[in-house]
Protein backbone atom coordinates (compact mmCIF):
# COMPACT_ATOMS: atom_id res chain seq x y z
CA UNK A 1 0.00 0.00 0.00
CA UNK A 2 2.86 2.39 0.43
CA UNK A 3 4.61 1.58 -2.24
CA UNK A 4 1.16 1.83 -3.87
CA UNK A 5 0.67 5.73 -2.80
CA UNK A 6 4.36 6.82 -3.65
CA UNK A 7 4.06 6.04 -7.24
CA UNK A 8 0.70 7.70 -7.11
CA UNK A 9 2.52 11.30 -5.81
CA UNK A 10 5.64 10.52 -8.55
CA UNK A 11 3.17 10.61 -10.84
CA UNK A 12 1.13 13.54 -9.76
CA UNK A 13 4.31 15.32 -9.27
CA UNK A 14 6.12 14.74 -12.79
CA UNK A 15 2.70 16.10 -14.46
CA UNK A 16 2.65 18.95 -12.58
CA UNK A 17 6.23 19.81 -13.32
CA UNK A 18 5.66 19.32 -16.87
CA UNK A 19 2.68 21.23 -16.73
CA UNK A 20 4.61 24.36 -15.16
CA UNK A 21 7.88 23.87 -17.28
CA UNK A 22 4.95 23.61 -20.70
CA UNK A 23 3.76 27.38 -19.76
CA UNK A 24 6.78 29.04 -18.94
CA UNK A 25 8.30 28.13 -22.72
CA UNK A 26 5.10 29.81 -24.08
CA UNK A 27 5.40 33.20 -23.82
CA UNK A 28 2.50 35.57 -23.35
CA UNK A 29 1.44 37.42 -26.36
CA UNK A 30 2.37 40.99 -25.98
CA UNK A 31 0.08 43.93 -28.84
CA UNK A 32 2.53 45.67 -30.93
CA UNK A 33 3.30 49.07 -28.93
CA UNK A 34 1.42 51.87 -30.69
CA UNK A 35 3.10 55.04 -29.49
CA UNK A 36 0.83 57.58 -29.81
CA UNK A 37 -1.76 55.67 -27.45
CA UNK A 38 1.15 55.41 -24.82
CA UNK A 39 2.82 58.80 -24.63
CA UNK A 40 2.06 62.29 -24.22
CA UNK A 41 4.00 64.46 -26.05
CA UNK A 42 6.00 63.71 -28.91
CA UNK A 43 7.97 65.97 -31.61
CA UNK A 44 10.27 64.74 -34.96
CA UNK A 45 11.80 64.73 -38.20
CA UNK A 46 11.34 63.10 -41.73
CA UNK A 47 13.41 60.85 -40.24
CA UNK A 48 12.62 60.09 -36.57
CA UNK A 49 9.74 60.89 -34.22
CA UNK A 50 10.50 60.85 -30.37
CA UNK A 51 7.90 59.72 -27.81
CA UNK A 52 7.86 60.56 -24.02
CA UNK A 53 6.30 60.72 -21.19
CA UNK A 54 7.18 63.36 -17.84
CA UNK A 55 6.92 61.71 -14.60
CA UNK A 56 8.34 62.91 -11.11
CA UNK A 57 8.95 59.75 -8.70
CA UNK A 58 9.81 62.16 -6.43
CA UNK A 59 9.96 65.82 -5.19
CA UNK A 60 13.04 66.75 -6.76
CA UNK A 61 13.30 64.00 -9.95
CA UNK A 62 12.09 64.26 -12.84
CA UNK A 63 12.23 60.67 -15.16
CA UNK A 64 11.43 61.04 -18.93
CA UNK A 65 11.28 58.25 -20.35
CA UNK A 66 9.72 57.37 -24.07
CA UNK A 67 11.31 55.71 -27.20
CA UNK A 68 12.46 56.53 -30.32
CA UNK A 69 10.95 55.41 -33.95
CA UNK A 70 12.38 55.18 -37.39
CA UNK A 71 9.88 56.93 -39.10
CA UNK A 72 11.62 57.74 -42.47
CA UNK A 73 12.68 54.44 -43.74
CA UNK A 74 16.23 53.19 -43.96
CA UNK A 75 18.46 52.43 -41.12
CA UNK A 76 19.24 55.36 -38.30
CA UNK A 77 22.33 54.67 -36.18
CA UNK A 78 23.83 55.64 -32.64
CA UNK A 79 20.40 57.52 -31.82
CA UNK A 80 20.59 59.57 -28.57
CA UNK A 81 18.75 61.80 -26.19
CA UNK A 82 19.04 63.90 -23.64
CA UNK A 83 17.54 66.42 -21.27
CA UNK A 84 18.71 69.91 -19.84
CA UNK A 85 17.02 72.09 -17.29
CA UNK A 86 17.09 75.46 -17.66
CA UNK A 87 16.73 78.51 -15.34
CA UNK A 88 14.97 81.90 -15.99
CA UNK A 89 17.98 83.38 -17.70
CA UNK A 90 17.96 80.39 -20.43
CA UNK A 91 21.34 79.07 -18.55
CA UNK A 92 21.91 75.28 -18.20
CA UNK A 93 21.67 73.66 -14.61
CA UNK A 94 21.54 70.51 -14.91
CA UNK A 95 21.47 68.00 -17.74
CA UNK A 96 21.57 63.68 -18.27
CA UNK A 97 21.50 61.83 -21.57
CA UNK A 98 22.12 58.90 -23.01
CA UNK A 99 21.56 56.26 -26.13
CA UNK A 100 18.32 54.19 -26.53
CA UNK A 101 18.64 50.47 -26.33
CA UNK A 102 19.50 49.99 -30.13
CA UNK A 103 22.11 50.82 -32.19
CA UNK A 104 20.59 50.66 -35.13
CA UNK A 105 17.07 51.23 -36.01
CA UNK A 106 15.30 49.70 -38.84
CA UNK A 107 12.04 51.18 -40.92
CA UNK A 108 9.39 51.76 -37.80
CA UNK A 109 11.66 50.17 -35.37
CA UNK A 110 11.13 50.94 -32.05
CA UNK A 111 13.79 51.50 -29.18
CA UNK A 112 12.78 52.81 -25.33
CA UNK A 113 15.04 55.28 -23.38
CA UNK A 114 14.98 56.64 -19.66
CA UNK A 115 16.27 59.56 -18.02
CA UNK A 116 16.56 60.75 -14.44
CA UNK A 117 17.63 64.66 -13.66
CA UNK A 118 17.43 65.71 -10.18
CA UNK A 119 16.28 69.18 -10.04
CA UNK A 120 16.89 71.76 -7.57
CA UNK A 121 13.67 74.19 -8.06
CA UNK A 122 15.21 76.72 -9.94
CA UNK A 123 14.20 75.31 -13.55
CA UNK A 124 11.58 77.16 -15.58
CA UNK A 125 11.71 74.63 -18.18
CA UNK A 126 13.24 71.48 -19.35
CA UNK A 127 14.63 70.89 -23.18
CA UNK A 128 15.17 67.73 -24.81
CA UNK A 129 17.85 67.60 -27.53
CA UNK A 130 18.18 64.15 -29.78
CA UNK A 131 20.44 63.22 -32.39
CA UNK A 132 20.82 60.41 -34.89
CA UNK A 133 23.15 58.81 -37.55
CA UNK A 134 21.24 58.36 -41.46
CA UNK A 135 22.65 57.91 -44.97
CA UNK A 136 21.66 59.21 -47.84
CA UNK A 137 22.35 57.50 -51.37
CA UNK A 138 24.44 59.01 -54.06
CA UNK A 139 23.90 56.13 -56.56
CA UNK A 140 25.85 53.13 -57.96
CA UNK A 141 25.78 51.50 -54.05
CA UNK A 142 27.84 55.09 -53.02
CA UNK A 143 26.26 56.17 -49.23
CA UNK A 144 27.12 59.31 -47.19
CA UNK A 145 26.30 59.13 -43.82
CA UNK A 146 25.88 62.29 -41.65
CA UNK A 147 24.57 63.41 -38.37
CA UNK A 148 21.21 65.23 -37.74
CA UNK A 149 20.66 67.39 -34.34
CA UNK A 150 17.56 68.76 -33.03
CA UNK A 151 16.43 69.92 -29.76
CA UNK A 152 12.58 70.19 -28.32
CA UNK A 153 11.65 73.30 -26.24
CA UNK A 154 10.02 72.77 -22.74
CA UNK A 155 9.21 69.14 -23.93
CA UNK A 156 7.44 68.73 -20.30
CA UNK A 157 4.76 71.06 -20.59
CA UNK A 158 1.25 70.54 -20.19
CA UNK A 159 0.25 72.15 -23.74
CA UNK A 160 3.55 71.76 -25.75
CA UNK A 161 4.52 68.82 -27.71
CA UNK A 162 1.09 66.83 -26.94
CA UNK A 163 -0.04 64.06 -28.63
CA UNK A 164 -3.20 64.43 -30.50
CA UNK A 165 -6.02 62.16 -29.02
CA UNK A 166 -9.05 60.60 -30.93
CA UNK A 167 -11.98 62.11 -30.50
CA UNK A 168 -16.03 61.58 -31.32
CA UNK A 169 -14.89 57.73 -30.89
CA UNK A 170 -12.54 57.59 -33.89
CA UNK A 171 -9.07 55.61 -34.27
CA UNK A 172 -6.11 58.39 -33.05
CA UNK A 173 -4.23 58.57 -37.04
CA UNK A 174 -1.16 60.67 -37.04
CA UNK A 175 -1.75 64.53 -36.98
CA UNK A 176 -0.34 66.51 -40.16
CA UNK A 177 2.65 68.60 -39.36
CA UNK A 178 2.06 72.30 -38.59
CA UNK A 179 2.86 75.66 -39.87
CA UNK A 180 6.42 75.99 -38.48
CA UNK A 181 6.64 79.21 -36.19
CA UNK A 182 9.45 81.56 -37.93
CA UNK A 183 10.07 82.78 -34.27
CA UNK A 184 10.73 79.21 -32.46
CA UNK A 185 10.83 76.84 -35.08
CA UNK A 186 13.93 75.81 -36.95
CA UNK A 187 16.42 78.53 -35.12
CA UNK A 188 19.73 77.92 -33.78
CA UNK A 189 20.39 77.53 -30.30
CA UNK A 190 22.81 79.94 -28.05
CA UNK A 191 26.12 78.13 -27.73
CA UNK A 192 26.11 75.88 -24.93
CA UNK A 193 28.65 72.91 -23.33
CA UNK A 194 27.93 69.71 -23.57
CA UNK A 195 27.51 66.76 -25.55
CA UNK A 196 25.57 67.93 -28.34
CA UNK A 197 27.46 70.89 -30.54
CA UNK A 198 26.37 74.37 -30.81
CA UNK A 199 23.91 75.06 -34.16
CA UNK A 200 21.46 72.42 -33.05
CA UNK A 201 18.37 73.16 -34.92
CA UNK A 202 15.07 73.58 -32.93
CA UNK A 203 12.81 69.87 -33.66
CA UNK A 204 9.63 70.05 -36.19
CA UNK A 205 6.77 70.02 -33.48
CA UNK A 206 4.62 67.41 -34.85
CA UNK A 207 1.60 68.79 -32.59
CA UNK A 208 -1.54 69.60 -34.92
Amino acid sequence: MKTHLWLLAVLGFGVTACAGDGASRVPASQPPLYPPAVFAHRVGTSEITVYWNCARPEPDVLRVEGVVQNTGGGSLQYAEVEIVSVDARDRTIASVGAPVRDAILQTNQISPFQLTLRTVGAETRIDLYYQYRAQTRLGLGVAQAYREQFRARDVCSESQHRVPKPQSGLPSFDAPLRQPNPHTDWATIVPRTGPFPTGTALSKDLDA
